[in-house]
């Protein structure tokens, strides 16, 4: 029912009213890259100004014949409105322009619908659908009334539309239901990681920031890319190897918007607890979009929304292969933590401080270290390495290992308590020079 879609591009007509009672008013150019990204084929653009909207249909009288008329000149299929329309003024608008009428919600819904391909991602757009769709059922059945006197015309008890309400919230029971069970899936998947010690980073931004592309370079996945919105909808984890602390889980998530639905963010909580969930956050900016100081603080709202605000959070500033200029670097707080990293997903630059900058702050503070073992602790070398944890090793005349490391405090106090092995020296780390990752496999 919600994921047919036509063969070939819709003709659109797009509207952008600016509401001067708006505190908060939404891109036009933005609009059109939705519209582009669900399918349309734009052919006009119908923009204009109002105090505050009208309660029938949002717009004046003098606005919609205009569009009547564009819709007549261009054999319009859809009108776009790009605002959060009433029923009743969807309703209204689409019997006075005698074609479909979407408003905001409705069309990020519809890219959502497009991009699903999980049957948990299909559950959670359905779910949003059906919430968004319910109050928007239209009286088309009057052969079942509630009430009919005489014998033999006594109707069923209920309209239809009331018939279709209740199959509707029945089916968002049964979705609920099913979402419930992946609820449960993750929390599951969630303590096994804690317990094997896994931590989660998850990739967190506005939508068509390069998550994706930055994840694909990290991993080596294949995830699709495009320059659209939403191009990516289904979550996706995989297994990396950071240097100098160990293996983690990378975590890639859909991409946030403006005024994201309120359906969307209650249909997608399941998905969005792994993200309140993480223990850090890469939140990734375009760097070359004059508006991303506007991105950060649609992404951060949302991230309040789902509980995810208290979450360490590392903003990294892709994109810099746009910026003429603009070189790599790490930023660092007045404590030396990093903070920012400045990177290009499309290009690889950047990318060691940036596994850099994930290192120290999921491990804490980095100590470097010169250890010797004998030679019958092969075993612990064997771990020592597949931490990512050896930066050089040379052998004695005795043949004794030499171990040059860099790790975090912690481990390295574990290994001298359960080994007691010997320390030549340790100091602690401050350098912030970039390190490549010797293994970044998938899992």
């Amino acid at each position: 029912m919600f994921f047919d879609r036509p063969e070939s591009g819709e003709v659109a007509i797009l509207v952008h009213i600016s509401i001067a009672s708006e505190s908060e008013r939404e891109d036009p150019t933005e609009f059109e890259e939705l519209a582009l990204s669900a399918g349309a084929m734009p052919v006009a653009y119908i923009t204009g100004s109002r105090k505050k909207p009208t309660p029938d249909y949002f717009i004046g009288v003098g606005k919609l014949e205009e569009i009547a008329a564009a819709v007549q000149a261009h054999q319009a299929e859809l009108v776009l409105f790009n605002h959060a329309l009433s029923p009743s003024q969807e309703r209204n608008l689409e019997a006075q322009l005698e074609c479909r009428v979407l408003d905001r919600t409705g069309l990020i819904l519809d890219i959502f619908a497009q991009r699903a391909s999980s049957h948990e991602g299909k559950l959670q757009v359905e779910l949003a659908q059906l919430s968004h769709s319910r109050t928007r059922l239209k009286r088309g059945w009057t052969h079942l009334d509630r009430q009919k006197g005489g014998i033999g015309l006594r109707g069923a008890g209920e309209t239809q539309l009331e018939l279709d309400q209740r199959m509707i919230d029945q089916r968002i029971k049964s979705i609920n239901k099913s979402l419930g069970k992946v609820r449960s899936q993750r929390k599951q998947g969630r303590r096994s990681r804690q317990r094997a010690e896994l931590p989660t980073i998850s990739l967190v931004g506005y939508t068509n920031a390069g998550k994706s592309s930055l994840f694909n370079r990290i991993t080596q996945a294949d995830n699709y890319v495009a320059d659209k919105l939403f191009a990516t909808l289904d979550s996706t984890l995989r297994r990396i190897d950071l240097p100098n602390y160990g293996a983690a889980l990378l975590a890639d998530t859909v991409g946030f918007i403006s005024h994201l639905p309120h359906e969307l963010v209650e249909a997608f909580r399941a998905t969005l607890e792994e993200t309140a969930a993480a223990d850090l956050l890469l939140h990734i900016i375009d760097a070359a979009n004059e508006s991303r100081q506007d991105f950060i603080g649609e992404v951060n709202s949302v991230l309040t929304r789902i509980g995810a605000d208290s979450a360490r959070q590392l903003q990294v500033m892709n994109k810099i292969d746009l910026i003429p200029g603009q070189e790599p670097e790490i930023q660092r707080d007045e404590s030396g933590t990093p903070v920012r990293v400045w990177v290009s997903a499309k290009t690889g630059a950047g990318l060691p401080l940036l596994y850099t900058a994930i290192s120290e702050l999921l491990a804490g503070a980095l100590v470097e270290a010169t250890l010797r073992l004998d030679p019958d602790q092969a075993r612990l070398r064997s771990q020592l390495y597949t931490r990512n944890f050896i930066e050089a090793e040379q052998i004695d005349e005795a043949g004794h290992y030499l171990l040059s490391l860099r790790l975090p405090r912690q481990d390295l106090d574990r290994i001298l308590q359960q080994s007691g092995i010997v320390i030549l020296k340790s100091k602690q780390s401050v350098s912030s020079e970039p390190v490549e990752p010797r293994t970044l496999k998938t899992a």
